[in-house]
């Protein structure tokens, strides 16, 4: 498997839309609406890790900002499109290229990503439990998947996590393994991270599943 910025060359900004929320490029006038949203109840913030006041939150949207300016991520603000206001942030990162030849049946065109993964996703409390993650989840697995022709898409969480592992596993998500000691965790310790995946020919199911989700919310 291979990652280079050079292959990177179908992935860049892009707003994703939907009927409850908007995923618009990461910018930097979005740190004063992230500083509030991320202020909500710290509480629920347990196993994730979320910046926390303007200076962090600063350097949080500009190592994001970076690895999108080498093609090494697309991360997105979560806007409620009802009210603008912007309740979190999300992104894609860790693109996988298996490096198929030309000739070959799987080759799916030049910077085409075969894996992707879906991460470092937080809410405001308010808007935890609610569509904006179902429908921002959504959105993202079907960019993935039918835009960028992904063989897999990504899913990892701290291994304590339960809520997220129960949430991951809802849609579809499989458990490939527990990787040890390959994080740091959002308590400072070193962190066992439960990797999940969902591959295109889940994805159909996984969809329905979400689409019943957002329906009955």
């Amino acid at each position: 498997m291979t990652n280079t910025a050079s292959a990177l060359t179908s992935i860049g900004p892009v707003v994703l839309e939907g009927v409850h929320v908007r995923l618009e490029p990461l910018r930097l006038d979005h740190i004063p609406a992230l500083v509030g949203a991320a202020s909500e109840d710290r509480s629920t913030y347990d196993w994730t890790f979320v910046p926390d006041g303007q200076d962090a939150m600063r350097a949080y949207v500009a190592e994001a900002l970076a690895l999108a300016a080498r093609n090494a991520g697309v991360p997105f603000a979560i806007v409620l499109r009802e009210t603008g206001r912007v309740v979190g942030t999300t992104r894609f990162a860790n693109f996988e290229y298996l490096g198929w030849p030309p000739e070959s049946a799987h080759y799916k065109g030049e910077g085409v990503p075969d894996g992707v993964e879906i991460g470092w996703t937080w809410l405001a409390a308010s808007a935890q439990r609610t569509r904006a993650n179902t429908e921002a989840k959504l959105l993202m697995l079907g960019h993935a998947f039918e835009r960028w022709g992904t063989r897999v898409v990504r899913l990892n969480t701290d291994r304590r996590n339960e809520r997220s592992r129960a949430a991951i596993e809802r849609i579809g998500g499989k458990l490939d393994g527990i990787f040890r000691a390959n994080r740091v965790a959002s308590d400072g310790a070193v962190r066992d991270s439960a990797a999940y995946s969902i591959t295109e020919s889940e994805w159909p199911v996984v969809e329905a599943v979400l689409r019943i989700r957002l329906d009955r919310s």
